[in-house]
């Protein structure tokens, strides 16, 4: 079956990453986060794996165990690879356009997610920075603070698989604006902004669909 995996610099068992159309084989139980050779069938779910941003589409023969993210096999041969950071970084960039109505973005902020111009990151950061600054300031006013909050959630949650990936190192302006207390409070303020579960499932296949739209047209123009 096809699938997709992640690899960086080596395998996550310190073996080389072998060329394409080299078929690894593994000996011994094959058990899905435990032993075996593993690969997602849809690359949203691969990229909560990704130890790097190097994406390859994958045959995997003799599947022995599955979860609902992942599958476990015997064999696996890399059919295909690209370097995936670019595209990470415009989903990234795609998923915080997406919510950026629902707060008062500063236009530097529309700009750099629109056009990825790494000129103008350091600038977006800032900005974003200080609205944050200021939102903080006047956390009494809850339902405006809930609103940003949630905005600025789903902007992380792009920022989240941009690090799973270790792929869009300069893409998201709100990478390095997280501080873990700040993380926290806002991941908090977003399980509460995602209860709605019916428009959180059709939000998250929007992303997994369009995440493979990404991949699948890159693929296709190495081919």
């Amino acid at each position: 079956m096809k699938a997709y995996h992640f690899v960086g610099k080596t395998l996550r068992d310190g073996r080389p990453v072998p060329p394409d159309n080299v078929t690894l084989e593994h000996k011994g139980p094959v058990v899905c986060c435990e032993s075996g050779l593993h690969a997602s069938v849809h690359p949203f779910d691969a990229l909560r794996y990704a130890p790097g941003s190097t994406l390859c589409l994958v045959d995997v023969d003799g599947v022995e165990d599955e979860q609902d993210d992942k599958v476990a096999a015997r064999r696996r041969t890399i059919l295909a690879r690209i370097d995936a950071a670019p595209l990470l970084q415009q989903f990234a960039r795609e998923q915080a356009l997406s919510v950026l109505h629902l707060w008062n973005a500063p236009s530097i902020v529309r700009e750099y997610l629109e056009t990825g111009d790494e000129n103008k990151r350091a600038e977006a950061e800032a900005a974003a920075k200080a609205v944050a600054a200021a939102w903080a300031a006047k956390a009494a006013a809850k339902a405006a603070a809930t609103m940003w909050a949630a905005a600025v959630a789903a902007t992380w949650a792009a920022r989240a698989t941009w690090a799973a990936a270790e792929a869009a190192k300069a893409a998201a302006w709100a990478a390095k604006a997280a501080e873990a207390e700040a993380e926290a409070a806002t991941w908090a303020v977003a399980a509460t902004w995602a209860s709605k579960a019916e428009a959180k499932a059709a939000a998250v296949e929007q992303q997994r669909a369009r995440l493979l739209q990404l991949v699948e047209e890159a693929f296709a123009s190495i081919e």
